[in-house]
Order: structure tokens, then C-alpha cells, then sequence
């Protein structure tokens, strides 16, 4: 029976791979990835030759079922994003289960490693016990529902956002609170692990002036906390 292994690569910094998932990736018989230019510098950097063949959240039907057939032909793949874990708002799912509908009893095999969002979890100075992870606000329609969602969580909510759209998102996020009455700590991570890494923190307004003060490029996390102290409770209870 193949296997499908589910790799996570670094989110910036390539010293972040594990040895398990270069040994993976040097056994794999074929590496699926998003962008074969990405994971390329990954194999050169730790002298890993094995072929790529693109796989992303656009790809065509007639790829999964060229991806099936390399299973059936009993080929152990290794799937990876650009970046992180595959299948949390990265490609992976809708693969994982075309490939399950063939074949049921298929191992398919996490290799964990780098995830944006368990990172700047772990930097929070607040509780993290529970928490909500939304992925990418939508970039149109149904925004403010979105964000509604977040301030009527009684955990901390995570989501990521785009260099384009972060003082907007943040921005909707302020008038919301101000509606409310209710001011929640905010951390707010750009860049991780990479050169330019930075890491703010306070209400969002503070925030939002000291990236408009700044340079607002890069990928971005954000961690909506509880409003207050005393919602901590609520939290961890």
C-alpha cells in the first residue's frame, strides 16, 4: 500500500526543518508542492534530488487523478506547501480525500513541523488554553460578519492576513470595538521567523498606528485576545 506523507516546511527560516521531514522528503519516490521554485530551494539547501510536480489549491481534476494514478502505481508522495503545514489554509484536504475514495485503507501520514498560527500563539501574554483559528478574512463579501464572529468569541481567535489588506482588516476591527465598548488585546505577528520579524502588541489602535508608522509588507498572524483581564477566566474555564 503507498503512502501519502503530509510534510510541513519552514515557514521562513530553513532551519526550522526537521530531520524527519528531510528524510521524508528524500524517500518520498515524488514531492507535491505549490510551487515547485519554493520547495526547490529547500532541496538545494540540503542537497535533496527528487523530482516535483505542482500541486496547489487550483489545480485541475485531471492533476488529482494524475496524482492518483501515480498511487496506484504503488509511489510513496510527499505533499508540502510554500510554507508550514499543508492543509491549514494551504492545499491538502481536497487531495487527501479524492485519494481516500480510492483508496480507503491509504496511510496517509502527518509529518508536523512549522505552523504560523502555533507559532504566534505561543508568543501570546494571554491565555491560549482554547482558542478559534478563522484562516484568511474573506475579501469581500461578508467581512463584517467576519469579524463580528471574532469579537463575539469568548476565546482568543486566530486569523491570517495579507501585507494588501492588514491595516484594513485591523481598521474594521476598531470601529467594531468601538461599537461595542469593548477593547481587546491584540498581538499581531509579521514576518515570522524571517529577517524582519516583528511582533506588536496592545489594542488595535496602537497597533494599527505603529504599522502605519512602519514598513507593512510581509505575511501577517493575528491573535484577537480576550477584552479585558477578567474575561481570562471565561478562557480557561
Amino acid at each position: 500500500m503507498p503512502k501519502l506523507y503530509i510534510v510541513a516546511t519552514p515557514i521562513g527560516n530553513l532551519e526550522d526543518i526537521s530531520a524527519r521531514a528531510l528524510r521524508i522528503l528524500s524517500e518520498a519516490d515524488l514531492i507535491l508542492c505549490e510551487d515547485t521554485r519554493n520547495t526547490q530551494k529547500i532541496l538545494e539547501r540540503f542537497e535533496i534530488k527528487k523530482p516535483l510536480l505542482s500541486y496547489h489549491q487550483h489545480s485541475k481534476i485531471q492533476k488529482i487523478d494524475y496524482i492518483i494514478d501515480l498511487l496506484k502505481q504503488d509511489k510513496n508522495l510527499a505533499l508540502v506547501s510554500d510554507a508550514g503545514t499543508p492543509g491549514v489554509s494551504d492545499p491538502g484536504n481536497k487531495l487527501i480525500e479524492s485519494a481516500l475514495k480510492i483508496f480507503p485503507d491509504l496511510e496517509i501520514i502527518p509529518i508536523p513541523g512549522p505552523c504560523a498560527l502555533v507559532a504566534a500563539a505561543s508568543v501570546c501574554d494571554f491565555s491560549m488554553d482554547k482558542f478559534l483559528f478563522l484562516g484568511f478574512p474573506p475579501v469581500k463579501n461578508k467581512r463584517k460578519k467576519y469579524f463580528e464572529e471574532i469579537l463575539a468569541s469568548k476565546y482568543p481567535v486566530i486569523f491570517y492576513e495579507s501585507t494588501y489588506r492588514i491595516i484594513k482588516s485591523l481598521g474594521e476591527i476598531a470601529v467594531l470595538e468601538k461599537n461595542s465598548g469593548k477593547i481587546r488585546q491584540i498581538v499581531v505577528c509579521r514576518e515570522l521567523t524571517k529577517k524582519f520579524e516583528t511582533i506588536y502588541r496592545g489594542p488595535v489602535e496602537k497597533i494599527i498606528k505603529e504599522l502605519e508608522e512602519g514598513v507593512v509588507k510581509g505575511e501577517f498572524v493575528v491573535v484577537v485576545g480576550p477584552s479585558d483581564k477578567s474575561d481570562m477566566g471565561e478562557v480557561i474555564d
